[in-house]
């Protein structure tokens, strides 16, 4: 393991990320992007959902993130019987103290894996919504703190609706991204075979990193630095989904922010101390789609939440990368176009 200063550089962000990155990629084959954009959300203090057909590793992407870092970690299987206190806790009546004592719940985990999301019930799913935003639980009166770091990952099926509640808008924007595994290559299924034919490859899957260089690493994305010019383009790509003929309800400013600090943990990512218009772009689809509601004629028109996205992002201006940049003297490369 890496020793870390009191201040972890970028240069042990790349480091550490890259360990993480491959040690995930050993049991997600062929999924590169997926893989990066899951550490992405950790490192800017997000959330992730996870939302794909049955069978093509939903779970063990996230067991194999949660593995792969030495922290805490539980799984919660979201069911209809499940309660909100399953998750939260419970006070109980000690006896022999002749008070009561709170017996912490589920979610007092740095990682906390909530299968099947969408198959629990409304009460219970709102369980979730205090301790995603303000990562802390109340129960009578009195308020947890929970672990750093803290992430959820959630997985849901889009095709199983029988016996599902869809999440509610507020639980949805919550979540900072949402993916989409979709199948492996050919390839990419034959080498699965291989390595997952006899035993799972989670078995023998070991921590890469600390929970306290986690901790260190989102502190060093927090000091990136993000131009105006870039922080007004973050603003109209979502301001732009307020307005737009085939949806009936855009992104919140919570997105705003969302993406920007999703932009950041990207640019640290690459090695660098300043995002570029190219990580919102790069975010954009994955930051806001699965926010975004549209309207009845875009639905029988077949238009997808992500097809209005990339229409905003070939409709929005660019800034100009060759405007000075303030901050420490550098000047950005060129932008790759869409």
């Amino acid at each position: 393991m890496t020793t870390y200063d009191e201040r972890a550089s970028l240069s042990d962000l790349t480091t550490t990320a890259e360990r993480v990155h491959r040690s995930v990629e050993g049991v997600i084959e062929g999924k590169p992007e997926v893989v990066r954009l899951s550490l992405t959300v950790l490192l800017a203090e997000g959330h992730l959902l996870i939302e794909d057909v049955p069978g093509v590793g939903k779970t063990m992407l996230a067991k194999a993130l949660a593995r792969s870092i030495d922290c805490s970690v539980r799984r919660i299987q979201f069911t209809p019987d499940l309660l909100p206190s399953d998750i939260t806790g419970v006070s109980v009546f000690d006896q022999q103290r002749r008070d009561f004592e709170f017996k912490p719940g589920a979610i007092f985990a740095q990682i906390v894996i909530g299968d099947e999301i969408n198959r629990a019930s409304p009460k219970t799913q709102s369980a979730l919504l205090e301790s995603m935003e303000e990562r802390q639980v109340t129960m009578d009166g009195q308020t947890y703190e929970l672990p750093s770091p803290f992430m959820v990952v959630a997985t849901q099926n889009p095709v199983e609706m029988e016996g599902t509640y869809p999440l509610p808008e507020a639980q949805r924007d919550r979540f900072m991204a949402r993916v989409s595994i979709g199948y492996p290559s050919p390839a990419a299924e034959l080498q699965m075979l291989d390595v997952h034919g006899g035993a799972s490859p989670l078995d023998d899957l070991q921590p890469v990193a600390h929970a306290h260089e986690i901790v260190k690493l989102i502190d060093a994305v927090r000091t990136v630095h993000v131009a105006e010019a870039v922080r007004r383009y973050a603003v109209d790509l979502v301001v732009a989904t307020r307005s737009h003929p085939d949806l009936r309800l855009g992104a919140s400013p919570r997105a705003t922010l969302h993406l920007l600090r999703a932009a950041k943990a990207a640019a640290a990512l690459a090695g660098r101390e300043y995002a570029l218009p190219d990580d919102v772009q790069s975010l954009a689809v994955a930051v806001l789609a699965h926010r975004l509601l549209p309207t009845a004629q875009a639905q029988l028109n077949r238009r997808t939440a992500e097809q209005v996205v990339l229409e905003i992002l070939r409709r929005t201006p660019v800034p100009d990368p060759s405007a000075p940049r303030h901050g420490r003297g550098q000047q950005p490369p060129g932008i790759r176009g869409l």
